[in-house]
């Protein structure tokens, strides 16, 4: 078990008889392991592989370590499509992955930094299912209060988890939804109990059992695995995922670097809501660049009017000015003619005599 996280790829394909091939794998950087069970019941063979890549979020420098899972999931697409584009497609071996099981250590503090961006890299490409691990080393309490820490951060993180189909009359998916995320314990040893044998774990105070309803999730994953919600996993993952990846692909913008984003809907409903998008956008455009004009449009009108005003103010202090100087004028004038009579009558001749004596005299030399 991987406390880092952990990736569970399911991958289911029918031919024949009843026959499902189901792939698990958990996410690390290296070391990849890969073991393949056959599963009979009913004449239905199961075939779990589980990839095992233990090691994940133990370096050093975490950048970029979910980049070998996020290869290992689109190079299935890749090879899904390569089949899918042959001339001969009677026999497509189904190897995609279809579930991601991502483990969470159970420190009671809810996801670390590298849990939120492993899964925000992965919800678009595969359907996740968050697991706690070693739930046995949580009291009840402090598991439901993780459980409900875990739920709120990814809504938080806005997070796409594996969303149980809600159908009238079912009830198990609402059983399955309310246990999210699944609290489970692992032992590869057993023990004896009442008699019988069973896998657990054998403590000083009691035995927690591994297949034990009361005592973890395991069984509920397991049954909503490879029997419940077994068929709704691959209809997510060829109806969503998968056509994603093809639409990428085939619009030549697919790829793994992580800078595409695809929301987890079917790609008609993607495209009718980027056109909407699209639409809203240029209404917003529209809006900003008239409320810009606007607001151009009173700067402008708001100059003028000052420049309008002071050109007024200008105008009227001329006047005044003006006006002032007029009566100034008028004044000098009054005083120059109330001098001038003066003089004359003291003098007893008047300015013109004086100008016409002078002017004579001047025309006699």
């Amino acid at each position: 078990m991987c406390l880092g996280g952990c990736v569970a790829y399911v991958t289911l394909s029918l031919s024949g008889c009843v026959v499902v091939s189901v792939t698990l794998s958990v996410s690390c950087v290296a070391r990849w392991r890969q073991t393949k069970v056959l599963l009979k019941e009913n004449g239905v063979n199961l075939m779990l592989t589980v990839v095992d890549t233990p090691g994940f979020g133990d370096a050093v420098d975490n950048s970029d370590c979910w980049q070998p899972v996020t290869n290992y999931i689109e190079s299935k697409y890749e090879e899904y499509l390569n089949c899918e584009s042959r001339v001969n497609r009677t026999e497509i071996s189904d190897t995609r992955v279809h579930c991601c099981v991502y483990f969470i250590a159970p420190s009671g503090h809810g996801l670390k930094p590298l849990d939120v961006e492993f899964m925000r890299r992965l919800h678009d490409k595969v359907n996740i299912i968050p697991v706690i691990a070693k739930a046995d080393t949580l009291t009840p309490d402090e598991c439901q209060h993780l459980k409900k820490q875990v739920l709120n951060e990814i809504a938080q993180h806005k997070i796409k988890i594996y969303e149980f189909p809600e159908e009238e009359g079912d009830s198990s998916s609402l059983k399955m939804k309310q246990r999210v995320p699944f609290a489970v314990v692992g032992s590869n040893t057993t023990v004896e109990v009442d008699g019988k044998k069973v896998r657990g774990r054998k403590y000083p105070w009691g035995i927690v059992e591994v297949e034990n309803i009361d005592h973890c999730d395991f069984i509920p994953l397991r049954n909503m695995m490879i029997r419940t919600h077994m068929q709704d996993l691959k209809d997510v993952t060829n109806n969503v995922h998968y056509e994603n990846y093809r639409c990428r692909k085939l619009a030549g913008v697919g790829g793994s670097d992580g800078k595409v984003k695809m929301t987890n809907k079917n790609p008609l409903a993607q495209m009718e809501e980027e056109k909407r998008e699209h639409t809203n956008r240029m209404k917003k455009m529209e809006s900003e660049m008239e409320q810009v004009f606007e607001m151009k449009v009173k700067e402008k009108m708001t100059k003028l009017t000052d420049l309008e005003n002071d050109l007024q103010k200008r105008n009227e202090s001329m006047r005044k000015k003006l006006e002032a100087d007029l009566s100034e004028l008028e004044e000098e004038r009054e005083r120059y003619e109330k001098e001038r009579k003066a003089w004359e009558a003291a003098n007893g001749t008047t300015v013109d005599e004086l100008r016409r004596k002078s002017l004579e005299s001047i025309s006699r030399e």
